[in-house]
């Protein structure tokens, strides 16, 4: 049994794609990060960055105490590491799935991530922003659809990149994107979309909250933060 620091945001549907898709067994501990959740004590000793999602495992592979893990790649490398699960053992296949989860973490989350913050949240519409940022995931999913145009997967065999890259794809048309203009990307999309791992990990979502995540009296909790101030 593992507990899942987890609220409904692209990075927390990672971590409850892989428990669902390993059959881990788990707990979820909601964190309302529109609600302030993340910056309570209990939480902040698990994540420092008071950011979901984070994990306890009870049951580390050493035999030892729980060790807590925070940041979603972290946290899937871990997982995958642990289980043996949807991370190859080899060097080369090990090698394609990491640079690719990287990928995710360092380019595609970051950037589909303003693009929601200036398209979605912004109080004011600052349109070089939003053709910053509505073009530079454009040009990301055009990567991954060129990836995709000879394989079913982003390295070949299902695995933690593509678990971590799909969430982050759910909301094209929020990002201003259409998947008839990836059509490998669309294919891929597809695929992963029918796992019914993915479609249990994302009822777990609709029972946990069904409201956005960013409301008007969220703002300042989600964007209005600076060091060791919580307005």
């Amino acid at each position: 049994m593992i507990d899942v620091y987890y609220w409904t945001t692209p990075n927390g549907h990672k971590i409850t794609i892989y428990a669902e898709e390993a059959e881990i067994p788990y707990r979820i501990v909601p964190v309302n990060i529109g609600a302030g959740d993340q910056f309570r004590p209990d939480f902040l000793s698990i994540a420092p960055n008071n950011r979901i999602p984070a994990i306890i495992d009870y049951a580390p592979a050493d035999g030892g105490a729980a060790i807590s893990v925070f940041e979603s790649g972290a946290i899937l490398q871990y997982l995958a590491e642990k289980t043996g699960k949807f991370l190859p053992a080899d060097l080369r296949g090990r090698t394609e799935v990491m640079q690719w989860l990287y990928w995710q973490m360092a380019g595609l989350g970051p950037m589909a991530g303003q693009n929601h913050h200036f398209v979605q949240y912004a109080p004011e519409k600052i349109p070089y922003a939003i053709e910053r940022y509505v073009k530079e995931t454009n040009r990301l999913y055009g990567v991954l659809d060129k990836r995709l145009a000879d394989r079913e997967f982003v390295a070949d065999a299902y695995s933690i990149a593509d678990m971590a890259i799909y969430p982050w794809v759910v909301p094209y048309e929020r990002q201003g994107q259409k998947l008839e203009d990836f059509p490998h990307l669309k294919r891929w999309f597809e695929t992963i979309q029918a796992r019914p791992a993915v479609q249990r990990a994302y009822q777990v979502a609709q029972e946990i909250n069904e409201r956005p995540v960013v409301s008007d009296a969220s703002r300042s909790i989600l964007f209005g933060q600076t060091a060791g101030v919580v307005k």
